[in-house]
């Protein structure tokens, strides 16, 4: 059997291989077993899994794979310049603009399928890799510089221990940064001045909604579809100031509906929602404190 390493495209045996995967890094633990570190090749999720359980994909599966998520994409761009040629005659020739999207993604080669994305269907997006960890401390500064109307947070996520512990910020890979980021841009704006879409696959919808976003997965901890961030975003920055987006508005759009992105009004009631503890924790405050420190270094040699 070929030694798996960094950078292949894999599958876990286990789980049918039902998710094409891409080999982050690969850890020893303790004991001196090996686990890969793992990122969804087409779906925003991260995992982990021993090397023993997982297998290669061959060249051909792999340009199957990535074909058809790429002819996805295609058909989203039509459907969307079908739209504007149906709306161009009501509009009589009228200049419209859109708003300014700041997408920030935690994985590099998303970030540069957002961007083409964006700049297909001819939508003002500004698109930032910057890693999931070193979100909370760039977006301050990123919103000074850009001031969007739309913010996309997003990256990879997925849930420790799958089915149980949903209210435990601890059981999440990345949603912990995800809220800090939404809290940050929160206090750079009024709720009313900008639309937060944040989440991934499987993150802490409650958590994310009660920070201050105004759309985030994943309700029903499902894996949510690349495209459905864009979505949110899009929709959101094409529609006239006069007109409120509501969930029911996407969710058609959206592959699995409302349970993989959905909205709330309660977003910002947090006096009734003491249960979920999510910033009580010394060690989360030392935490954000030592990497504040650390970023910050970061950011002024990235901008």
């Amino acid at each position: 059997m070929k030694k798996i390493k960094k950078g292949d495209i894999v599958g876990r045996l286990s789980y049918g291989k039902d998710i094409v995967f891409v080999v982050e890094r690969i850890v020893k633990t303790n004991d001196n077993k090996e686990f890969a570190i793992l990122k969804g090749l087409t779906i925003r999720i991260q995992a982990d899994s021993p090397v023993e359980d997982l297998e290669l994909f061959n060249v051909k599966q792999v340009e199957e794979h990535v074909r058809n998520f790429e002819e996805k994409v295609a058909k989203r761009i039509e459907n969307y310049e079908k739209s504007l040629k149906k709306s161009y005659f009501s509009r009589e020739k009228m200049i419209v603009y859109t708003g300014k999207i700041l997408h920030i993604d935690g994985d590099k080669k998303y970030a540069e399928k957002s961007r083409r994305y964006y700049r297909k269907v001819g939508l003002n997006a500004i698109v930032r890799n910057i890693p999931e960890r070193r979100q909370p401390f760039a977006i301050s500064i990123l919103l000074q510089r850009y001031t969007p109307d739309v913010l996309v947070i997003t990256g990879h996520d997925g849930m420790i221990r799958k089915g149980t512990k949903f209210n435990d910020l601890y059981n999440y890979r990345n949603s912990k940064y995800f809220i800090k980021t939404v809290e940050e841009a929160r206090k750079q704006s009024l709720p009313k001045d900008l639309v937060i879409f944040a989440g991934a696959c499987q993150s802490y919808y409650e958590g994310l909604m009660i920070a201050g976003a105004n759309f985030a997965s994943s309700p029903a901890r499902i894996l949510i579809d690349f495209m459905d961030p864009l979505i949110v975003a899009e929709k959101v920055a094409i529609t006239t100031e006069e007109r409120f987006v509501t969930i029911h508005d996407i969710e058609n759009e959206l592959r699995d509906g409302q349970r993989g992105i959905s909205r709330n009004w309660w977003a910002r009631q947090k006096e009734n929602y003491d249960d979920l503890e999510m910033n009580t924790c010394f060690f989360h405050e030392f935490f954000y404190k030592f990497m504040y420190i650390r970023c910050w270094i970061w950011i002024i040699r990235k901008f």
